[in-house]
Parts: structure tokens; C-alpha cells; sequence
């Protein structure tokens, strides 16, 4: 006896949510909502900025926390969020040059990073224990776009998708890029809201009108962001989810402006985060908490309470699995497009400590991106001219000392380097240590040439392909799935690759709904199924896909 394949693709999803999870699940456990902006640096009301217009966002930090010390680990957002989706500093598994799309001799262009086969995105971890995952829609992860990583990854993905069922407990990501770099570029003429005359100019920037109004014009995109962020607050109120998600929201480095993205100064790393749980005490609070990025995974699997891998270097700061607090945060720069570069730095709550690997080179490498920015075009203008100060001359000079150690309570800014201070050198040896500790336990990749490390990666020039799943019964003797079974069948999956996850589907089509595979699929007595199946591992290329229609007889 068979039925239509649209029952049978109800029935197995039905059945797969029932195996992945556990009966009082989707009571239990909380819906989780990531906000995250790109380039934005701690230019909120809620952060104590009068000239921001974000009325939503601070409503949402007077109902939750603020963490005044979180930051990235990188100062660009492919590295950073590189290490935000696998809870492990990019530059420990191969993740940290901007982009893997650069074409240079020697390497295989494109390449995807490829982790430790041990190495998954947390959102895996959620899938697996019943949760459906969204990504609407920036992924830039570096290991390319896993279809075992999210439910539903697109413009305009959502927990309200069809493809959730009801009472399914979410985890939704939400990437607004209105305050992005390249939004912030003036055109001839253009006005802004913001009055330029009312902004505070950090030092190491010119004051002239050109260098206003494009920061005039990224308060503008900020206060685009706060309206698209107050859309997703007053959904989550619509549908009557709010008393049981936790809200988080980041941006994925510092604002995208000279000095700032790109760079390891707390311009370009020193991010806003906040959080809001459900029946939180003490709303309103402001935390002083060293939190990295990286921690950001562990995090939710600590609130999903889903058990955090060992292997992630971040530490959960809320919920189960909730670390002692940090000492330390770390972060890396490398190559920028075509510039080569290799910066490190720690930082605790009142040091900043910077090892520049070629102090040859100058600051300012060639970013022909970043030169479309009115402000560095003022910077080139002003230093040519000599008319730039000593503070301002700084980023301009064509070498670098090999180290910086910054008093960041005295001088956040970062511009009076205390390395060569004598008065510092107890600072100055703590941190130095501390580097060199944290470039250790991690693996330290940077020190390899990228070519080198491709090859490395993927065993030769060429990108490997993941080895084609089988698809067999549990009980099975051979590799041999036979077509009919009296009673009911479960399926199980198996990878020849080691570190492959499986993705399957019932369903036909260019475009299916590919499920996370996490245990066996049972098959009831008088059900019929063809189950496509493929295996991904992370930088690798896919496998071709296993394909076995299965009957289980009354």
C-alpha cells in the first residue's frame, strides 16, 4: 500500500521534530533572535550618545542589558563572523584573511576555509536538538553556505516561515546592512538629518565639513537601523513571542570608517551588545563584563540548553553553561583584499596591547574600497598638504612600531603608545605573555603563507568533494538498502568523509527543504519514501547526492 508523497513528506517531518527532540522541548526551551548591524561602533542612546536617534534599540537595552566591554575579533565582518559562527578565533582554524576569494598565484581561487572536522557551526548543534534556524541574510562565514547550517537562509527568512511547525522553538537571524560602509559614502550635495555641526570628532580625524557630514550620514543609517530593529521587536509582540525569546543584538565590528573597520583599535573592534531574556531581573543594567564575539554561540546553546562543545574557544556568559567572566579578549588583522598584514592584540579592561608583525609597512595599505570614504580622502588631502597634527599624522606614517601598548581608561583613543614608557613595562610584559599564550593554545595560523595553508587544508591544489552519503536501514549486514521491509524501518545515514555533516529532504525539486540529519528516521508500516541525502564538509566541495526510495509494509 503506498500514499501521496505529500502525506509521507508530513509524516517524516513530523517524525524527524519527534526524534530531535525531546516531548516538553518547544515548552521548555526559549526562541532566540539575533539583531546584528554591520559597522557600527557604540553610537546608540542607549550607550550614552546624545546625538543618536534610536529609540527602539534603547527601549530595548531599558528591558535588558548592555555589555559596555564587548568586542570582535577581528575588524572586518568575514574574519569576525568566521569566528561568531563556529564559537573559535578565525585565525586558529584557517578563517582569518578577508575574503577566500583572492586571486593570487599559488592559489586555488575560489577557496573555503576548511576547520578541523570537528569544527561546526553552532547552528548545527540547535538544528540537531529540534530547534529551526533562520538567516535572513548575510552568512560571509568563509566556509561558503552550508545548507546543514540553517532551516531557511534568503532575503526576508523568518521564524513565521511555513516551514516551521507550530510550537517549534526558533532561533532567527536578522542582518540589517543600512549602516554597512558603503552607506555611509556622501554624494555631491547630499543633506543629511544629522546636523554635522553637532557631532564630537575623535582626534586622529580632521575637523572639516567633509569629515562631518559623512559621520552625519552614518547617525542617519543608524537611525534607519534602530526603525528595521523596532520592526522585528514589534513582530515578536505581534505574535505573542516576546515573554519567551531572548533578544540579542551586536554589530559584527567597529563603524565603518577610517581607523575604525579594518583595524584592532577599539574603533574598529568595541561593539554594542545587548541582551534581553525573558522575566529578566535588574532590566535596564549595564554590565562590565569582558565579552568577545566569539562567545556569542555558546551563549545560545547555553540558553537553548544544548551542551557547548569543548572544542570552542568562546565562553557561554548567560544561561546553564555561563563561564567565569573573561580576563582577557583577543583579535586578529590580516589580509585586507590585496594587502597583506598580520596584526595581534590583547586587551583587558584597562590595557590594550598591539603586536604588528611588519612593521615595515606603513597604516594605510591600498584599499581602493575603503578610498571611496570622503574622510580618508581628507586625511590624503590634509597629509600631503602638511596640514594634518601630530595626533592626526599618526595612521600616516610609513612604518610601524612593532608593538603598542595603550592605557585604553586614560586614553581611549589609542594614541599615546606607552610600549617604550618604562613606567609600563610590568603592563607591558603581562600582556606581551598573554599574546603569546593565546597564539599557542589557539593553533596560531597566521604565520603561514595562504597559499601554503590552502594546500594544507584540502591535501593538494585542488578542492576535495565529499564522499557520497549512504543511505541504510540500522539494522542492515551490507551497504545494500533493500527497497521493501515488513513493519517499520529506520533509516540511518553515514558519511565516508570524516567531519561531513548530512543534510536530506523528501521533498522534489531544484530548491527542497534539507533537513539536518541527527539520528535515525523511522519509516511506519505502510508508508513509501524516496530520501535525497548529501554530504557537506565545511570547505570542501558537496557530495553528488544518494537517492533510495524505501516501502515499509504493513
Amino acid at each position: 500500500m503506498k500514499i501521496s508523497l505529500s502525506v509521507l513528506r508530513f509524516c517524516f517531518w513530523s517524525l524527524l521534530v519527534a526524534f530531535a527532540a525531546a516531548p516538553a522541548l518547544a515548552q521548555e526551551r526559549p526562541n532566540i533572535v539575533w539583531i546584528s548591524a554591520e559597522d557600527v561602533s557604540l553610537r546608540f542612546g542607549a550607550y550614552g550618545d546624545a546625538a543618536a536617534n534610536t529609540p527602539n534599540l534603547d527601549r530595548l537595552a531599558a528591558e535588558g542589558t548592555r555589555y559596555l566591554q564587548a568586542f570582535t575579533t577581528a575588524g572586518v565582518c568575514a574574519p569576525s563572523r568566521a569566528a561568531i559562527i563556529t564559537g573559535m578565533h578565525q585565525n586558529g582554524w584557517g578563517g582569518h584573511h578577508m575574503r577566500t576569494t583572492h586571486d593570487a598565484p599559488g592559489i586555488p581561487t575560489p577557496y573555503h576555509a576548511t576547520p578541523p572536522p570537528y569544527v561546526k557551526a553552532f547552528t548545527e548543534y540547535l538544528r540537531a536538538a529540534g530547534y529551526f534556524a533562520t538567516n535572513d541574510v548575510k552568512t560571509d562565514y568563509q566556509i561558503g553556505n552550508p545548507v546543514t547550517i540553517w532551516d531557511e537562509h534568503k532575503r526576508g527568512a523568518h521564524w513565521r516561515s511555513p516551514l516551521r511547525k507550530e510550537g517549534q522553538p526558533f532561533f532567527s537571524v536578522f542582518n540589517f546592512g543600512v549602516t554597512h560602509e558603503s552607506q555611509s559614502w556622501v554624494e555631491p550635495g547630499e543633506e543629511t538629518t544629522t546636523d554635522p555641526a553637532t557631532l564630537a570628532l575623535p582626534p586622529y580625524y580632521p575637523d572639516t565639513p567633509d569629515v562631518r557630514r559623512q559621520l552625519a550620514k552614518h547617525y542617519d543609517n543608524i537611525a534607519r537601523l534602530d526603525a528595521q530593529a523596532g520592526e522585528i521587536l514589534r513582530q515578536l509582540e505581534e505574535d505573542g513571542l516576546a515573554d519567551n525569546t531572548v533578544v540579542f543584538f551586536w554589530g559584527d565590528h567597529g563603524d565603518g570608517l577610517p581607523r575604525a573597520k579594518r583595524w584592532l583599535y577599539d574603533s574598529g573592534i568595541h561593539v554594542p551588545l545587548i541582551v534581553r531574556t525573558p522575566g529578566q531581573q535588574g532590566a535596564g543594567s549595564a554590565s562590565e563584563r569582558l565579552v568577545s564575539l566569539v562567545d556569542l554561540g555558546p551563549t545560545v546553546l547555553s540558553l537553548a540548553g544544548v551542551p557547548v562543545p569543548a572544542h570552542m574557544d568562546g565562553m557561554a556568559f548567560l544561561g546553564d553553561a555561563e563561564a567565569p567572566p573573561r580576563e582577557y579578549i583577543y583579535a586578529a588583522r590580516d589580509r585586507i583584499d590585496m594587502a597583506y598584514d598580520m596584526v595581534r592584540a590583547a586587551r583587558d579592561k584597562r590595557y590594550k596591547y598591539i603586536r604588528n608583525f611588519h612593521p615595515e609597512k606603513p597604516y594605510v595599505q591600498f584599499v581602493p574600497y575603503r578610498n571611496r570614504s570622503s574622510i580618508i580622502q581628507e586625511i590624503f588631502r590634509l597629509h600631503i598638504d602638511g596640514e594634518l597634527d601630530d595626533v592626526q599624522q599618526l595612521w600616516l606614517r610609513d612604518s610601524r612600531p612593532p608593538e603598542e601598548l595603550y592605557d585604553v581608561e586614560a586614553d581611549p583613543h589609542e594614541v599615546r603608545n606607552l610600549a617604550d614608557d618604562p613606567a609600563f613595562g610590568d603592563a607591558l610584559s603581562r600582556m606581551r605573555a598573554e599574546l603569546d599564550a593565546w597564539m599557542r593554545d589557539i593553533d596560531e595560523k597566521g604565520h603561514m603563507s595562504e597559499d601554503q595553508m590552502v594546500r594544507e587544508m584540502w591535501m593538494g591544489e585542488k578542492q576535495p568533494v565529499t564522499a557520497t552519503p549512504l543511505i541504510l536501514r540500522r539494522n542492515d549486514t551490507d551497504r545494500e538498502l533493500e527497497a521493501e521491509q515488513d513493519g517499520p524501518v529506520e533509516i540511518i545515514m553515514e558519511a565516508g568523509t570524516d567531519g561531513a555533516s548530512i543534510a536530506w529532504t523528501t521533498d522534489e525539486g531544484e530548491e527542497p527543504h534539507w533537513k539536518l540529519y541527527a539520528r535515525p528516521i523511522r519509516l511506519e508500516p505502510g508508508t513509501t519514501a524516496t530520501i535525497r541525502a548529501k554530504a557537506i564538509r565545511y570547505g570542501y566541495a558537496e557530495s553528488p547526492e544518494a537517492t533510495a526510495t524505501v516501502t515499509a509494509r504493513p
